[in-house]
């Protein structure tokens, strides 16, 4: 395995100086630093081949478009896809949630039906569940989590019922760390005849993910989590729901035949692709797919694993100190906590100062906070190129922090 010093020069920001320390970089939950295989490409793209894809006959917009159906498809074996057709490109996860709200929502719910979601979700996979069950008239449930943070899944069997049609939730938390049992959840799912969509933003880039050992209905991820560009997210969609559903929005390149009189539309996975797609950016995402498949998923995962292990003990020292989420092999490399009373935007702004990066707030999870009472946490996530030195130095930074709030 190539060292960590080694992966590190691969990602140039890491050699940044931040307010006179090397950058520690620990908010790769909101989104994860780019390697130069991922800029070259893009800047390969627009320097060399920029055109349109697809309807082109000239050369470069043919070799746009083999490069971009190119990395639709290494996206697609990335995540065990059976078929490139069932890889949507969106602008994020968010938008792929909402594409399956209101392609399939709208015409698939009404009065009397449920979509189950969980309390630990992002607020992407609670909104447009929200907006739809009020247009439809269906009515929202969640799944609660326990004291600890991991899901109740002991109340399924009285939450997952013959109303239920559609359960959708989170793979693994962005706040609490949660690894949630995604496969058993599908599989709860389908034996009551709902569909399962499952929010893999945080998994994805993380561990290795199967969407055909899941058996998952969708699955959606974005590029910026896992080494690409932002810009681009990817809807996973088994292809015969894909086929039943309506187009999320209308234009170029998602038809067949436009008529005064009516339209039809694009085959697969076109017909969800309306206008001029993320051309430079799906291509970056390839590389990314690429770079991670070089590493390995499984040696990501076990990377992580090791620093968050570490983070945990280290941070628990911390006087005041109290991380938020389950122990242990189920969680994530997230490390959520708060730290007495401080709040933590000040625990942020003074690491800042220490050249460490990590994120403040309620991280687009509000419920959560709402079930432990809190209305912020301050979050260190990691990914593969952190080191075990960089969370010696956040200990230390939160003991400064502590002197600095003592009185």
């Amino acid at each position: 395995m190539t060292s960590i010093e080694t992966i590190r020069k691969d990602f140039p920001i890491l050699q940044r100086v931040v307010n006179g320390h090397q950058l520690a970089y620990l908010d790769n939950a909101a989104t994860s630093q780019k390697p130069l295989a991922v800029l070259q490409a893009m800047d390969d793209y627009y320097r060399n081949t920029n055109a349109n894809v697809h309807r082109g006959v000239h050369t470069l917009s043919e070799e746009a478009t083999a490069q971009y159906e190119g990395a639709r498809g290494r996206i697609g074996r990335f995540i065990n896809a059976g078929s490139s057709k069932e890889i949507i490109f969106t602008r994020n996860a968010t938008e792929a949630i909402n594409l399956v709200a209101y392609s399939w929502g709208l015409d698939n719910l009404g009065p009397g039906d449920e979509v189950l979601i969980t309390e630990m979700e992002h607020h992407a996979n609670i909104v447009p569940w929200q907006l739809i069950c009020q247009r439809t008239g269906a009515t929202l449930r969640y799944v609660p989590i326990d004291a600890q943070g991991s899901l109740r899944l002991d109340l399924l069997d009285e939450l997952l019922t013959e109303r239920t049609r559609l359960f959708a939730f989170v793979a693994m938390s962005n706040v609490l760390g949660a690894i949630n049992p995604a496969a058993e959840l599908v599989a709860r799912a389908h034996a009551v005849g709902a569909l399962a969509l499952v929010d893999a933003a945080q998994s994805v880039p993380h561990m290795p993910v199967d969407v055909q050992a899941l058996d998952c209905d969708f699955l959606v991820f974005s590029s910026h989590k896992m080494c690409g560009p932002t810009g681009v997210g990817v809807l996973y969609g088994r292809r015969a729901a894909l086929e039943e559903m309506s187009p999320f929005m209308g234009g170029g390149d998602m038809i067949r035949e436009v008529h005064m009189d009516g339209s039809r539309w694009n085959s697969l996975p076109w017909k969800f692709e309306a206008g001029t797609p993320a051309i430079a950016e799906v291509i970056g995402l390839g590389a990314a797919v690429d770079y991670l498949s070089n590493l390995g998923m499984g040696w990501v995962r076990e990377q992580e694993h090791a620093l968050v292990s570490y983070a945990v003990e280290k941070l628990t020292q911390v006087e005041g100190l109290r991380i938020i989420g389950p122990s242990g092999e189920q969680r994530s490399g997230v490390a959520a906590f708060t730290l007495a009373d401080i709040h933590p935007h000040d625990i942020a702004a003074i690491l800042d100062s220490e050249g460490i990066a990590i994120r403040a707030g309620h991280h687009c999870a509000q419920p959560i906070h709402d079930h432990f009472g809190i209305a912020a946490t301050a979050r260190a996530s990691f990914y593969f190129y952190n080191t075990f030195e960089e969370v010696d130095r956040l200990a230390a930074a939160l003991e400064k922090v502590q002197s600095v709030f003592s009185f």
